[in-house]
């Protein structure tokens, strides 16, 4: 008789998603600058767009670390498991 296993990865990738920017707008540009590496402006122009995804396919560690230096700049932010 064979048996049969169904692995489970517990490591879904994760999305970081910025609903509002809150009050100090500037802190959120400066700060997806540093964590993106991507250009003050198209920073700008993703916090101008909400909801908008700042990373996508992550480890959950990176998209929470993520959201959670968001909040700490005033931001209103979450993590989503990729489907």
């Amino acid at each position: 008789m064979s048996e049969s296993y169904v692995l489970i990865c517990d490591d879904q990738p994760h999305d970081a998603i910025l609903t509002d920017p809150g009050p100090q707008v500037i802190e959120v540009v400066k700060l997806l600058h540093r964590r993106t590496r991507l250009s003050l402006w198209h920073c700008k122009s993703l916090v101008s767009r909400l909801p908008v995804t700042i990373v996508e396919n992550v480890p959950v560690e990176v998209a929470t670390t993520l959201v959670d230096e968001l909040r700490e700049a005033g931001a209103c932010a979450h993590t989503e498991v990729k489907q």
